[in-house]
């Protein structure tokens, strides 16, 4: 009778809708690396079809990402948005859940390969206990333990927390960075986010990314046109000119998809921006 219940409330890695996600996302990033297009399509198809708006693992995703990325709250604060969400993941339908993961495992195991499933994942173990937390069949003491742990987690310093995840960042995007080491010697951390939000895009049909670059290249666009005010750049007719093509290019990324060769550029002006504010 104890190993059974032991067994119940052993984490089952393959459903935990946030596992699969960074499964998915790291081997999207495998794939971009390896220049691999038929593999990154396969991918993308399938955060498009499983994670799309309205779907129950998108929902899901949602209520894992607000305990798992909110940090330096007070202790009130963290233990209601706790309180909160788990109200929220009582109020979904968990076959309608456990429907849906079924179809993204087997999209995966078919797609991809059943070793997938066997990738590390840096922050496994938040997302497990998080996990646990939603899993009512958990016992009550084991639960509020968990919970103390995530409230802890909530309340940490972002800058804390980044240093703790240090490795995580270097996992997702180390590699695609060694990419753009011959253009540029040292990334600057706007850089650094735009890579990272770049990566995730294909999850969010690029919703994250298009808000920060909305940003970003206002910011961008200021820094540009201010290099006009430069002597070295008003008394040179071809800087002048380089200027202008660079503010077309800024303005040109309202109308298209950012892919590698905008990204390339986006990071050059950030550079550029950079040396101007120095």
């Amino acid at each position: 009778m104890h190993q059974k219940k032991s067994k119940k409330n052993k984490h089952n890695k393959k459903r935990n809708t946030a596992f699969l996600y960074e499964v998915l996302s790291r081997e999207l990033t495998k794939s971009i690396l390896k220049e691999d297009m038929d593999k990154k399509k396969q991918i993308v198809s399938m955060f498009k079809k499983h994670f799309r708006k309205g779907t129950s693992l998108s929902k899901e995703m949602n209520l894992y990402r607000t305990i798992h990325e909110m940090r330096d709250l007070d202790v009130y604060t963290a233990e209601k948005l706790l309180y909160e969400t788990k109200v929220e993941f009582m109020k979904m339908d968990k076959r309608t859940v456990f429907d849906e993961q079924s179809e993204l495992i087997s999209d995966m195991n078919k797609s991809l390969s059943p070793e997938v499933f066997t990738n590390y994942v840096p922050n496994y173990k938040s997302l497990a206990t998080i996990s646990q937390i939603f899993n009512t069949d958990l016992p009550v003491k084991n639960r509020v333990l968990l919970e103390k742990s995530v409230v802890e987690g909530m309340v940490l310093k972002e800058e804390k927390q980044e240093e703790a995840n240090n490795d995580v960042d270097n996992v997702v995007y180390k590699s695609f960075i060694k990419k753009f080491n011959s253009e540029y010697s040292s990334l600057l951390e706007e850089q650094k986010q735009v890579i990272s939000k770049y990566l995730m895009s294909f999850a969010d049909n690029g919703l994250s990314l298009k808000m920060f670059l909305n940003e970003e290249i206002g910011r961008l666009r200021e820094g540009v046109e201010s290099s006009l005010g430069v002597d070295e750049v008003r008394e040179d007719e071809e800087m002048r000119t380089k200027v202008q093509t660079t503010l077309s290019i800024l303005e040109s990324f309202k109308d298209n998809y950012l892919n590698e060769d905008l990204l390339k550029k986006v990071l050059k002006i950030q550079t550029y921006v950079n040396e101007i504010e120095k």
